[in-house]
């Protein structure tokens, strides 16, 4: 199984921080963004390979890093250029998961996270989960915030089942949102070209699953524990005074 982190964004409600370094390589207490979900990732024993997809602005600080730190881990790592130098060229979330998986040729099961998630929940039950479904996997998280809810895609449930998917709606019908956490079996791989071709929305992943949800069963599985998304320099200083590490 392989994993792959989308990290190609420029961060641009970040700036200054950002200027002249990917958010995943932000500091939260001693460690970069990334590294905690990298950590993470290790909790999954049969993930052997993991794929940082950057942008070509910051390849070069993004490979030294890996470089630095690639000890630490387990599986193999590998940085994965999507040669774009600016937020006008960029991909999207969904254009940068299909170049990984066309260019490094990936034909197995695939997990897929964000690069500005930090979170203390394990993996472990969630790709359990993953394997008993043997269907898309999406993972979700209970927002108690309603104004909160409506900054994320909200999903409603029917058991375990995801029956519908909205994106940053206004009247939300649910408090269950959906998180950078991605399962995906490798029959619905080529599926991700297809949405493309059709002229989808290729941002964010979320997206996808609401492509998915009238043509695949598509599961949804709740985290719980501690969440924050490093989207602004609010979220990034909030993060850094209650992190433990």
């Amino acid at each position: 199984m392989k994993a792959i982190i989308l990290a190609a964004g420029y961060a641009t409600r970040l700036y200054p921080l950002t200027l002249d370094k990917p958010k995943a390589l932000l500091l939260i207490k001693d460690k970069a963004v990334v590294e905690y979900t990298l950590r993470k990732i290790g909790d999954i024993k049969e993930i052997d390979e993991v794929f940082i997809v950057t942008n070509d602005k910051f390849y070069d600080i993004v490979n030294r890093w890996v470089k630095n730190n690639n000890e630490k881990f387990k599986f193999s790592l590998k940085v994965i250029n999507d040669l774009t130098n600016s937020n006008e060229e960029r991909l999207g979330g969904i254009g940068d998961l299909w170049f990984c998986v066309e260019k490094s040729n990936i034909n197995e099961d695939i997990l897929i996270l964000n690069s500005d998630n930090l979170f203390d929940f394990s993996l472990k039950d969630a790709f359990d989960f993953f394997q008993r479904k043997k269907g898309i996997v999406n993972g979700i998280y209970l927002v108690e915030n309603k104004e909160e809810t409506k900054k994320h895609g909200v999903v409603e449930l029917l058991n375990d089942k995801i029956i519908s998917f909205e994106e940053k709606p206004i009247e939300p019908k649910t408090n269950f949102t959906s998180i950078g956490v991605y399962f995906f079996p490798e029959i619905i791989l080529p599926k991700i070209k297809e949405y493309l071709e059709q002229g989808n929305n290729k941002d964010a992943p979320g997206n996808l699953i609401k492509y998915f949800l009238e043509r695949f069963n598509v599961y949804g599985y709740l985290f719980k524990g501690k969440l924050f998304d490093i989207g602004n320099i609010e979220s990034y200083n909030d993060a850094n005074k209650v992190w433990k590490g």
